[in-house]
């Protein structure tokens, strides 16, 4: 099973982390596409230790990025685990995946 998560608002952190630890104990495979606020999960640590876990599991909307995210963490610092681009992850997300959970 391939669980794809879009996170559209930092206040779903504990929904998202609480999906991905489910799903992961299950041994699924889990994509996360963050955009508009919910780019902000990549300011809390714990969030960002499930990303780095599973290199390329997590993508980003850079434009969000730059708008919300205020230099709360380092774009670049993350590059190497964290696909960092725009809604065309968001859509290879939902293509590539059995369910899709939008918050």
């Amino acid at each position: 099973m391939k669980l794809g998560i879009v996170v559209t608002d930092a206040a779903y952190l504990p929904i998202a982390t609480g999906l991905i630890d489910a799903a992961r104990a299950r041994e699924w495979e889990t994509k996360c596409f963050l955009t508009d606020t919910g780019v902000m999960l990549l300011a809390d640590a714990g969030f960002v230790e499930r990303a780095q876990a599973r290199p390329n599991s997590v993508a980003l909307c850079e434009h969000s990025a730059k708008k919300y995210a205020g230099g709360a963490f380092d774009i670049s610092a993350l590059a190497d685990r964290i696909v960092v681009g725009g809604q065309t992850q968001n859509a290879e997300l939902v293509r590539l995946c059995d369910k899709v959970l939008v918050f």
